[in-house]
């Protein structure tokens, strides 16, 4: 089930990401198994189709899912190394971007845990 936060202010997409990634990594969604259309998620979740459609095509790009013309999306597992070296690289240029901005690195760890979320 994705869970979607509205007082988040990551843009909803990337929050649809992330839930998808942390199933995957936690083994909730395992490899092979069919997400459902982005019909049906954008139904279930009562959000614009193309929100879904933009998720999907981010969780493809990093490896974790593929889609299959003419049958659905699928789970593809974990992204191999140098998907993960990308993202790292990613967090790398967004956690200078919010250093720049004025976010102290006590703050954004304490993000990182869970803690305080309006950091």
């Amino acid at each position: 089930m994705i869970q979607l936060n509205y007082r988040d202010a990551r843009p909803i997409y990337l929050q649809i990401v992330e839930n998808y990634r942390l199933q995957i990594r936690s083994g909730i969604l395992e490899n092979g198994e069919k997400l459902p259309s982005v019909r049906e998620l954008a139904t279930q979740l009562a959000i614009n189709p193309n929100t879904i459609a933009r998720a999907y095509r981010e969780l493809e790009a990093e490896g974790w899912i593929a889609t299959v013309p003419g049958k659905g999306c699928f789970v593809c597992g974990m992204p191999d190394a140098e998907t993960h070296e990308k993202l790292l690289a990613e967090l790398d240029r967004v956690w200078a971007s919010l250093r720049e901005a004025g976010f102290t690195e006590e703050a954004l760890i304490a993000r990182v845990q869970g803690g305080n979320r309006h950091a």
